[in-house]
């Protein structure tokens, strides 16, 4: 195990005491109790978004742990008994200029890793596969346009059918995503009629799907397996049930499933959210 995920299991652990611990998921599957700590990530930009929140993690237990101390200091050494003559002292230039400049460093330090990481996630490499995501009240529609020009809608499965299926309750969908691995995968994403949002906490991707406009990222699945998320901006009464269910699987299999794909979805046509090309 890693000083990081070990850093996490601490922490996540003292927050479990303090009743403030939240589930997280191994391998993108459902969460279990007594998970702790963000979902293995699965992508480069996950990967980027986990060192980055780490950084900030030492960063606010360090300022957490320093002002406790401050604090305990200022209750043991300046109380009426320790001090019963109390100081008249109305300001301390050095001090003053501590803590304002301090401040600033530390959001500097935040600064120079963060953009970094904007940057890298806003700038989509050329796309190896094309899926422009339609959100609606509430389900999801998804386009595959370079791959043969077909869409299938995506519903959540009910309770019975899940279980039949072997798939997680409120997650399981019945027609899930199919994507390469290791492939960059552009997610063009629009709304119908609310906002929404397409998210996948594996993958580090959460973009919004606004009516009139289309927004772009990507990702890049290095492991195989099945990856959930969720609609991620309140879209109406049945917001909580417009799972995502993204399977990444081979470039075999998934050449397989889109010759299936394209003969299972040919009269449903294709809608073709993105300019001409």
């Amino acid at each position: 195990m890693s000083l990081r995920r070990i850093c996490f299991s601490v922490l996540g652990s003292l927050g479990l005491l303090l009743g403030t611990a939240s589930a997280a998921s191994p391998g993108g599957g459902p969460t279990h109790n007594w998970q702790i700590a963000m979902q293995p990530a699965v992508t480069p930009v996950m990967e980027r978004l986990e060192a980055f929140h780490f950084k900030l993690l030492v960063i606010t237990v360090a300022t957490c742990v320093f002002v406790a101390i401050l604090l305990i200091y200022a209750m043991l050494r300046f109380n009426q008994r320790a001090n019963p003559i109390p100081s008249k002292t109305q300001h301390h230039t050095l001090l003053e200029v501590l803590w304002t400049l301090v401040p600033i460093l530390i959001l500097a330090y935040i600064a120079i890793y963060s953009f970094p990481l904007l940057y890298y996630e806003a700038a989509v490499p050329k796309p190896d596969v094309t899926i422009e995501v339609i959100g609606r009240q509430w389900y999801w529609t998804y386009v595959y346009t370079k791959e043969g020009g077909f869409q299938f809608d995506s519903n959540m499965l009910q309770e019975a059918a899940a279980k039949a299926r072997g798939e997680p309750r409120l997650l399981g969908v019945d027609n899930p995503v199919y994507v390469p691995v290791n492939k960059n995968v552009e997610i063009i994403t629009t709304g119908s009629d609310v906002i929404h949002s397409w998210a996948v906490p594996a993958f580090g991707v959460k973009m919004d799907a606004i009516p009139g406009r289309l927004n772009h990222t990507w990702f890049k699945a290095t492991n195989l397996g099945t990856y959930y998320g969720q609609c991620s901006e309140l879209c109406g009464a049945n917001h909580a049930f417009m799972p995502i269910e993204v399977k990444v699987v081979s470039e075999k299999d998934y050449r397989a499933w889109l010759a299936q794909a394209k003969r299972k979805y040919a009269s449903s046509g294709a809608m073709r959210l993105a300019s001409n090309e």
